[in-house]
C-alpha cells in the first residue's frame, strides 16, 4: 500500500490555511491599536505624495481634501480616495485658502512640487502621529505625536 495525501486532503488543509491568514490580519488590528492608528498615518501620507507626484506628473495642481466627520479623504478632482478608522481623533492644520468648512479641507501640491503646507493628526489617547507637508518642497513626513 502506498503512503501519501490524497488530492482532497491537501485541498482541505489549502483551504483551512487560507481561512486563518484571512481572519489573522482583523484580529491582529483590534489586540493592537497601535498598528492601525500607524497604518491609518502611512496611509494618509501615501495618499499625500500620490496626490504630489499627480501635480508634477500632470503639471497642474492637486489636491488632498479631507473630511473629518466623514473620516474620508480623496484627490480632488479623482475617485482614488480612502476611509480613516473609527476611534482615532483627526485633526488637520491647513491653509485657510484650502479650507471648505470647519470639517472640510486639503492641502494643495503644485508642478513644481511645492504645497499649501499643512499636516494631519491621528490620535487616540493623547499619542498619535502627524503627518506633515513641507510648504516649500511638499515632503510628506510621519513624525510622533504626543498631546502637551
Amino acid at each position: 500500500m502506498r503512503r501519501g495525501f490524497t488530492l482532497v486532503e491537501l485541498l482541505v488543509v489549502l483551504a483551512i490555511a487560507g481561512l486563518m491568514l484571512a481572519l489573522t490580519p482583523p484580529l491582529i488590528g483590534a489586540a493592537l491599536p497601535g498598528v492601525e492608528l500607524k497604518g491609518a498615518a502611512r496611509r494618509t501620507a501615501a495618499a499625500l505624495r500620490l496626490t504630489r507626484e499627480i501635480a508634477i506628473a500632470e503639471g497642474r495642481s492637486a489636491a488632498w481634501v479631507l473630511d473629518l466627520t466623514g473620516r474620508r479623504y480623496h484627490l480632488d478632482g479623482d475617485t482614488r480616495g480612502g476611509r480613516l478608522p473609527a476611534g482615532i481623533e483627526l485633526q488637520l492644520t491647513a491653509a485657510e485658502a484650502e479650507l471648505q468648512s470647519e470639517t472640510l479641507g486639503g492641502i494643495r501640491f503644485f508642478p513644481d512640487g511645492s504645497s499649501t503646507g499643512g499636516r494631519v493628526v491621528l490620535q487616540r489617547a493623547g499619542r498619535g502621529y502627524q503627518v506633515g507637508v513641507n510648504w516649500l518642497t511638499g515632503r510628506v513626513l510621519i513624525a510622533d505625536w504626543h498631546a502637551d
